[in-house]
C-alpha cells in the first residue's frame, strides 16, 4: 500500500462506458511513484463529466494540500484547457504534458503576427513538459523550490510573457518497462473510482519509420480553391509522414525498446479469468517483422497471451505479410487472437492519398485487404480484422480535396471490392488539421498567398469554410 502524503493527480481525456489503459498517462504515474515523494493517479474524464463535480472530486481527494495537476492526452478538448486555467486561477499547480505539449504551450506558428491563430495555452499552465517522463523526477524531488526554468523538457512563461524552452532529454529504456495498470480512475458520484482496464498497450517501438526523414512533397489546394480552366495550383513544403499526422512531426522515428523492456511490459500486464495476459495493443507501426519475438518472450517469462492487438499501414503489411503468416501458425498453436485493429487506409483515391502524404496509392490498399482476406480464410479462429471483432480501420472522409469525380471514384471503388461489408469503420473520421501538423503548414502558407483566413478551432484548424468564408 502507497502510504505516500504528497498527492498527484493526471487528467486525460477518456471515453464513457470505455475500459482501455492509457500506456503514457500511467507509465508517467508508475515513474512517478517508484522515483519520487509522490503518489499519482490518472483520472480519465469523459466528454459527460460534470466539471463542478470533478471540481468537488479533486478538493475531495487533495484536503487540505496544494492541488498538483497534469495534464495529459487531451485530445485538443477546450473544456480541459479551461478547467486547467480556471484550477491554476484558484492556485493549483498545472502541469501540460504528452503528445504535442510544447507546440500546444506555446501556440500556432507565428500567432503574434496573425490575430486569428491559435495563441497557445501557456496562460492554463503553471509550466509544460515536452518529452520523457522521467523528466519530471527532479522536478518533484526539488519541490518547486527551484527555477522550473532550468529543468529538462520545461517550457514555461516569465511575467513578460516570453517563453523559455529547455531542450528535452533521450528517451531511456530503464522508464519503459515497468507500468502499474491499476492507477486509472474514474469520475463517479463525484469522486474517483478506479477503472478495471480490459485492453492495454505494450511500447515496442516510438514513432514511425515513415517519418523518419522530410520529404519534399506538393499538396494541391482546397476542391473549392481550385479556378477553371486554370492548372491546378499547390504548395511545396518539406513533410516528415503523413502531412496529418502532428505525432510524426513531433517524435518522427526514435526506434525500437530492448527486449528486456519489452519482456517487463508483458510481465505488467493484468490477466484475464484464465490466467492470460488481457488484449493489448502493440504500439509499433510496423510490427510484423518482430511480431514472433513477442510470442517469445511471453514464453522465456513463462506467461501465456490471450490477443494482440495491431496499428499498422497497408504497404508495412504487405511487405510483411510472409512474417504474419509464421507468426499465425505460432498464434494458432497457442491460441491466441492477432487482431489488425487498425490500418491506415484513410482513402481509396489516389489524389487524396498523394495529399496526404501516406505514401501509398489505391492499389497498395486494395492488395493489401486482398491479402488479410486470404489469410483469414485461413485462420479463421486466430486472425481478426472485422468491425465486429473490434477493428477500427483508418477512413479520412470529407476532404478539402474531395469533389464529384473524387466521391464517384471512391464510392465505385467501395461497391466493387464490397469495402462496407469487413473494412470501411461505422463512421468515417473528417479530417483533422492541428496546427502543428503538416497540413497546418500548408493552410497558412495558403492564408497568406491568397490574403485569407481559415477557422481555429481549439488546437485545429478549419479547413470546410465557404468560398464566401474565406473572404477578409
Amino acid at each position: 500500500m502507497n502510504k505516500k502524503s504528497n498527492k498527484l493527480v493526471i487528467l486525460t481525456s477518456y471515453f464513457k462506458e470505455e475500459s482501455y489503459g492509457l500506456l503514457g498517462p500511467q507509465m508517467a504515474a508508475t515513474i512517478i511513484n517508484t522515483h519520487t515523494p509522490f503518489k499519482a493517479i490518472v483520472v480519465g474524464v469523459t466528454h459527460e463529466d460534470d466539471p463542478r463535480d470533478l471540481k468537488s472530486a479533486l478538493n475531495h481527494y487533495f484536503g487540505d494540500q496544494q492541488k498538483l495537476l497534469g495534464f495529459s492526452s487531451l485530445g485538443g478538448r477546450p473544456d480541459l484547457f479551461d478547467l486547467a486555467r480556471v484550477l491554476k486561477q484558484e492556485g493549483a499547480v498545472t502541469i501540460l504534458a504528452g503528445p504535442q505539449a510544447g507546440p500546444d504551450y506555446k501556440g500556432e506558428f507565428e500567432w503574434q503576427s496573425y490575430s486569428h491563430r491559435f495563441k497557445g495555452v501557456s496562460d492554463c499552465f503553471s509550466f509544460a513538459l515536452h518529452g520523457p517522463a522521467q523528466q519530471i523526477i527532479p522536478i518533484l524531488s526539488s519541490g518547486f523550490d527551484k527555477d522550473i526554468s532550468r529543468f529538462a523538457g520545461v517550457l514555461s512563461q516569465d511575467i513578460n510573457g516570453q517563453i523559455s524552452e529547455i531542450p528535452s532529454i533521450a528517451w531511456d529504456d530503464a522508464y519503459l518497462s515497468d507500468v502499474d495498470w491499476q492507477t486509472l480512475y474514474g469520475l463517479k458520484n463525484k469522486s474517483f473510482k478506479p477503472l478495471k482496464i480490459t485492453t492495454a498497450q505494450v511500447l515496442q517501438q516510438i514513432g514511425c519509420q515513415h517519418a523518419a526523414r522530410p520529404k519534399k512533397i506538393c499538396i494541391d489546394y482546397p476542391w473549392a480553391m481550385q479556378k477553371k480552366g486554370v492548372k491546378p495550383a499547390f504548395v511545396t513544403l518539406y513533410q516528415q509522414g503523413c502531412s496529418f499526422c502532428d505525432v510524426a512531426k513531433d517524435k518522427g522515428y526514435l526506434g525500437g525498446v530492448s527486449d528486456e523492456a519489452l519482456k517487463t511490459q508483458l510481465l505488467c500486464l493484468p490477466e484475464d479469468a484464465e490466467g492470460r495476459k488481457i488484449p493489448f495493443e502493440l504500439i509499433n507501426e510496423s510490427p510484423l517483422p518482430k511480431l514472433s519475438k513477442i510470442f517469445k518472450l511471453a514464453e522465456e517469462s513463462g506467461i501465456q497471451l490471450s490477443q494482440i492487438n495491431l496499428t499498422l499501414r497497408a504497404d508495412y503489411l504487405i511487405k510483411g505479410i510472409k512474417s504474419l503468416e509464421e507468426t499465425l501458425e505460432i498464434a494458432a498453436k497457442k491460441n491466441v487472437r492477432i487482431l489488425l485493429s487498425s490500418i491506415g487506409f484513410e482513402s481509396f483515391d489516389d489524389t487524396i492519398l498523394k495529399n496526404l502524404n501516406k505514401g501509398i496509392d489505391k492499389q497498395t490498399n486494395l492488395d493489401a485487404i486482398k491479402a488479410i482476406r486470404k489469410l483469414k480464410s485461413r485462420y479463421p479462429a486466430h486472425l481478426g480484422y472485422l468491425k465486429e471483432e473490434g477493428a477500427n480501420n483508418g477512413f479520412i472522409h470529407p476532404t478539402p480535396w474531395d469533389n464529384k469525380q473524387i466521391s464517384h471514384g471512391i464510392n465505385k471503388v467501395i461497391s466493387m471490392y464490397q469495402l462496407s461489408h469487413d473494412i470501411l469503420p461505422r463512421h468515417s473520421t473528417p479530417l483533422i488539421i492541428h496546427h502543428a501538423s503538416g497540413l497546418a503548414d500548408w493552410i497558412r502558407e495558403i492564408e497568406v498567398e491568397e490574403n485569407i483566413q481559415f477557422q481555429r478551432v481549439g488546437t485545429t484548424i478549419g479547413w470546410w469554410q465557404s468560398k464566401e468564408e474565406f473572404l477578409l
